[in-house]
């Protein structure tokens, strides 16, 4: 009863509230409706003038152009939103088209029209995006991506890779089938002219074909400019090509534990007690008090300093409390190929990672990781491509003293060089080294045992994982190359050995340095007589 009474007394507050509001709103109304006129005011003419209908005639002309002008202006302001607003949708469009929905793309499968459209505007938008049709702004020369070019027989690259060649027939079989379909793919556009079908032409084939470069952009594609003979000496035809990337897509998504994955690190050895010494002085610090998954398997041939390299093994145990350890000797002469074989069938527990390594080999923490996480039994072995450092008296021979050996290991072109001609430092499981049949033991004294060993590796079905790593560095050591080395194994080492002792420009200074003191004491001498 009290909330009906209440409701009453409060009716007519609220309809004087709603009749104040719509007149506030009415006064607006008026206010932002009303087209701005002159700044004078109009005068209205007196009731008792002759011209009474003449003025207000006047008046009424004059506001009807009034409005009739500020409808203009409002046509005109909205024509313009309306272009605005069709240039912002284009706009729009182009973006979705470059960057479709890539989930539309990867997961939408009831919608495969929709897939296919997307991902076909998207192979288009790589074109735009790429260096095809005008030239991008860049900042330096180095962010400049150099065309390779290419005949019918050779390719003349840049990056020259394993073989070291800045032309060579083309080796690796994804290249070669890349430009032999791109050849013929051009050869086929040729012959199969836009327009009159019936007219006649020239029949075109891989012989006319004289020169191409390619170059590849990683996130957008790679581009292809081939030139032809033509109908004359001086005409050519060119064909331009396009090969975008397609979007990225998940593969998999997986956690990965190698808590309690151990690592075999297998090293022969004969005498080098004092590397030894260097060599378990980091294996101390990262494999036993950074990681802790590990074990050491020395296979050492001979007797000589054999006493002296099983010492510094016992007291590393006894000073680290290290028991994870296998000490191997075998009365032979040495042979690398048949110690890591030896050490690894020696290993009687379960399935085990197992490092092949060498006494002058220096690893860190992240790069026992890298091991583990790159192998897989049955599936994938790890071939790290090592950093190798070059001789520190000629890096450091204008320093005063030469570096500690941690402040020594930086990954620059002056102090070392990605050995990629070397296979020997390996991790794979002990299941697939057994599997693929080790190593060839009819392989004596340096080199030649690992390149088989990853030739067989690459024969099989397992994925090869070749990269540079970080934490993996090759110590320089004077290399000695034995006379009893068969010819082939002489000249791996010599152009090993060559290969360590510093960069083209330092060794360019040695040789040159007779020429280089001349030139000093000359201008010493000028600066003296000035």
């Amino acid at each position: 009863m009290m909330l009906r009474r209440g409701f009453i007394l409060f009716l007519p507050r609220l309809v004087g509230l709603l009749v104040v509001a719509c007149c506030l709103v009415s006064i607006v109304y008026m206010l932002a409706c009303t087209p701005k006129g002159d700044n004078q005011q109009l005068v209205l003419p007196r009731g008792h003038s002759p011209t009474v209908k003449e003025g207000y005639e006047a008046i009424l002309q004059e506001r009807e152009e009034q409005h009739r002008n500020y409808i203009i202006s409002l046509k005109k302001q909205i024509a313009q939103l309306k272009a605005e607003l069709q240039g912002r949708s284009v706009l729009l469009k182009n973006v979705q088209d470059q960057y479709p929905d890539s989930l539309d793309i990867r997961l939408d499968h009831s919608k495969p029209e929709k897939v296919q459209a997307n991902l076909l505007a998207f192979l288009r938008s790589q074109i735009d995006k790429a260096e095809v049709h005008s030239g991008v702004k860049l900042s330096t020369e180095y962010a400049a991506v150099p065309f390779e070019s290419f005949t019918l027989q050779k390719v003349y690259q840049l990056e020259t890779g394993l073989t070291r060649h800045p032309e060579e027939k083309p080796v690796r079989k994804d290249k070669r089938d890349e430009l032999i379909e791109v050849i013929e793919l051009a050869v086929g556009s040729l012959n199969n002219p836009e327009g009159n079908s019936n007219a006649k032409h020239h029949v075109y084939t891989a012989s006319d074909f004289i020169e191409g470069i390619y170059r590849t952009e990683k996130d957008k594609g790679t581009l292809y400019e081939l030139t032809f003979k033509g109908d004359t000496k001086h005409q050519f035809k060119k064909i331009v090509l396009f090969r975008p990337f397609g979007p990225v897509m998940k593969v998999k998504n997986e956690d990965v534990n190698v808590a309690d994955t151990l690592i075999n690190v297998i090293v022969p050895l004969a005498k080098r007690a004092s590397k030894f010494r260097q060599f378990m002085q980091n294996f101390r610090e990262t494999g036993i008090q950074q990681d802790g998954r590990i074990h050491l398997t020395v296979v050492y041939f001979g007797k000589e300093q054999m006493n002296e390299v099983r010492a510094i093994l016992e007291n590393t145990s006894k000073s680290a409390n290290f028991k994870n350890f296998t000490f191997i000797q075998l009365d032979e002469e040495f042979s690398r190929g048949k110690g890591l074989d030896v050490g690894a069938r020696f290993w009687k527990g379960n399935n085990v990672v197992l490092f092949f390594c060498d006494v002058d080999i220096y690893f860190t923490a992240e790069f026992l990781n890298s091991c583990r996480l790159n192998t897989q039994p049955g599936k994938k072995v790890f071939y790290p491509v090592l950093f190798s450092q070059y001789n520190p008296s000629i890096i450091y021979g204008h320093h005063d003293s030469i570096p500690s050996l941690e402040q020594q290991l930086i990954i620059k072109k002056e102090t070392g060089f990605w050995r990629d001609f070397g296979f020997g430092m390996t991790c794979q499981y002990r299941s697939d080294f057994i599997n693929i049949g080790g190593f060839d033991l009819d392989i004596k004294g340096w080199g030649g045992e690992d390149v088989h060993l990853y030739r067989k590796y690459l024969h099989s079905n397992l994925i090869v994982i070749r990269t540079p790593v970080r934490g993996l560095f090759h110590l320089w050591h004077e290399k000695q190359c034995l006379d009893e080395l068969t010819p082939e194994q002489y000249k791996m080492c010599m152009q090993s050995k060559a290969m360590n002792e510093g960069s083209h420009g330092q060794l360019g200074m040695l040789v040159f340095k007779q020429e280089i003191e001349t030139h000093l004491r000359r201008q010493k001498l000028s600066d003296k007589k000035t």
